[in-house]
Order: structure tokens, then C-alpha cells, then sequence
């Protein structure tokens, strides 16, 4: 799995920020193991404040994508990673419960 973290318009991400952004990253693994890309994009100059926005690939699956504003970088990139969470437990669990569903064509009531 690979991991790529970007800033916007020429910023800059201090390296303890960019550290603890790899980590929560690397944790959607725990949820869903066919992450297969993540990417992880900060706009530090927003009027609005810090703007992070996670994108992540996985086998079978076009995108998951989320992003969130706050007034510190590390706490729009936590409610980001809670938003592509739930979104990658939603996908598990159906593609789970799927493959529980007895099939429609086999003739059982």
C-alpha cells in the first residue's frame, strides 16, 4: 500500500504533522485490508481554515473520498479519516452481507 500526503498551493507540512498524518492513514488498513492507495491532500490557506481532503483506492472500489475544514490541520484530518472510516465499513459490511444473501436464482423461499 502506498501513502502519498500533499500540500496545496506551495504550503508547507511541518514533519511532525506529515509523521502523524502517515500514521492515522495507515491505520484505515485496521478496517479494510484491499486499501490499495491512499492520498491525503492539506490546504493550509484557506479563509475558512485548514482543509484536508483523503482519497482512497481499494481493490474492486473506485474512490472513497472525504474531506473536512477545521481550525487546526491534525483535527480536519481526523474528522476526514472518521468520515472515509465509515464509509469503508459501509462498503465492508455490504459486500459482506452480499455474500451471506442466499442467491435469488437458486429456488430456495
Amino acid at each position: 500500500m502506498q501513502i502519498k500526503i500533499a500540500a496545496r498551493h506551495g504550503g508547507h507540512i511541518a514533519e511532525d504533522a506529515h509523521k502523524r498524518i502517515q500514521e492515522k492513514a495507515e491505520k484505515l488498513l485496521h478496517y479494510f485490508e484491499r486499501i490499495t492507495f491512499i492520498e491525503v491532500t492539506v490546504d493550509l490557506e484557506r479563509k475558512e481554515g485548514k482543509w484536508a481532503e483523503i482519497r482512497v483506492d481499494a481493490e474492486h472500489k473506485h474512490d472513497f473520498v472525504a474531506h473536512e475544514t477545521h481550525d487546526e490541520l491534525l483535527a480536519a484530518v481526523d474528522l476526514a479519516v472518521e468520515k472515509i472510516k465509515q464509509q469503508v465499513r459501509r462498503y465492508k459490511e455490504k459486500i459482506q452481507d452480499h455474500r451471506r444473501d442466499p442467491h435469488a436464482g437458486n429456488g430456495a423461499p
